[in-house]
């Protein structure tokens, strides 16, 4: 008799992860996995719909869809380095 296939117990199907600035296959490979797993993310109270998820090392920074299809990663840090500080750097020209 032939097994009978069914939907109901198919993994969900992740999101799309689409790269916007040319991080490593590692770090998109890790973000796929944490994705598909249900990893916790941290909403940021300023951005509606973008988010951190931490892996293992890094903390990714996403764009996650309503639609739930697609995900922008953004950027990329060190876990254990301060996010807070890079960004004052980056978005602070010296005069």
């Amino acid at each position: 008799m032939a097994e009978k296939h069914n939907d109901h117990n198919s993994p969900k199907a992740t999101a799309l992860v689409e790269d916007l600035r040319n991080h490593s296959q590692e770090q998109i490979a890790e973000l796929r996995q944490l994705l598909a797993v249900g990893a916790p993310s941290r909403p940021d109270p300023r951005r509606p719909g973008f988010y951190e998820v931490d892996g293992f090392a890094d903390t990714y920074y996403v764009f996650k869809y309503p639609t739930g299809t697609k995900v922008l990663l953004i950027g990329v840090w060190d876990r254990e380095s301060d996010p807070v500080a890079a960004l004052v750097a980056c978005s602070c020209p010296a005069a």
